[in-house]
């Protein structure tokens, strides 16, 4: 459960009055952990493109959005750890057909089968933890993350794009969904848009897939922050510089949009050639390596969008 409790008063993040994260799994939870002081000001648009673990399970053999960074999500950002908080993120072990499913995803794929409205039951599960902060699926309608090989061949599947021993070409949704319409009316009334951290190719880009969400992106005044990860990815991801993220993104966007990038100050690539505004802090949390630090991030997160603001 997080530990992070807020003791710093933030000159900029104080008065931004909505800022809305982009991403997926751990590292969208981390993040939405470091700013959930800022509650209902603060809106997570979660990935659910997911196919693999307990998510993948339940797609293969029941159909629906993938729940499992969403569940991620809703229990990081958890700030009064209780009996309903841990009985969402239970896990079954042993060796029998439960073995390895997580409670809140068979939850939240319940609610779904009583046909609510996968936001409006990420509400009532908001409800039912004490989460003040939005959490908002990409999309309500069963997608998945597709890539073009160098080859020409095309795979479906974050499993099998995160496996991908070199880059592919391009990376697609199958098929193209609608974006929730929550998620559009974030983005629109946002003054601070976050990207990352996260895994980059499976995590971070497909939100940034759907074209209305890229119209709203190319419209947006927003300052636009990329959050570089710790660790290198275990995915074809590795081989791009920070530089060649940043690229990618204004690529899938159709203009640049990246006002600025925090990064570890162990990173050696500062986006020298992007006339983008790079911060690099000590990030790194004591416990884990490849974690940021929450007050470390929110504070670099402060002090950029002060920054962008000059």
């Amino acid at each position: 459960m997080p530990e992070f409790t807020r003791y710093t008063q933030y000159e900029n993040l104080d008065h931004v009055k909505h800022i809305v994260a982009i991403g997926g799994g751990h590292g969208l939870g981390r993040l939405m952990s470091a700013l959930s002081f800022m509650k209902e000001r603060l809106t997570g648009i979660v990935t659910t493109t997911d196919n693999g673990g307990s998510t993948g399970r339940i797609r293969l053999n029941h159909g629906g959005i993938a729940w499992g960074d969403l569940r991620n999500c809703l229990n990081q950002i958890i700030t009064e750890p209780s009996t309903a908080s841990a009985l969402f993120e239970y896990r079954f072990s042993g060796s029998g057909e439960l073995a390895g499913h997580n409670l809140g995803n068979l939850m939240l794929k319940a609610l779904e089968n009583m046909h609510i409205r996968p936001i409006e039951a990420v509400n009532l599960v908001r409800d039912l933890l004490h989460v003040k902060s939005h959490i908002i699926p990409m999309s309500e309608s069963s997608v998945h993350l597709a890539a073009i090989l160098q080859s020409g061949a095309s795979i479906v599947g974050e499993v099998s794009i995160d496996n991908l021993t070199e880059l592919p070409k391009s990376i697609f949704l199958v098929p193209l969904v609608p974006a929730t319409p929550e998620a559009i009316a974030a983005l629109k009334q946002a003054e601070v848009i976050l990207f990352g951290p996260g895994s980059f190719l499976t995590s971070i880009l497909p939100p940034i897939l759907l074209p209305e969400v890229i119209d709203t992106l190319q419209q947006s005044r927003a300052k636009k922050i990329f959050i570089d990860n710790l660790g290198i990815e275990h995915s074809p991801a590795a081989n791009l510089t920070l530089s060649d993220r940043i690229q990618w993104i204004h690529h899938t966007v159709g203009q640049a949009i990246i006002d600025g990038v925090i990064v570890s100050t162990s990173a050696v690539d500062f986006c020298e050639n992007l006339n983008i505004k790079v911060m690099a802090r000590p990030l790194h949390a004591n416990d884990i390596c490849y974690r940021h630090d929450r007050t470390l991030l929110s504070k670099a997160i402060d002090d950029l969008i002060g920054e962008l603001s000059v």
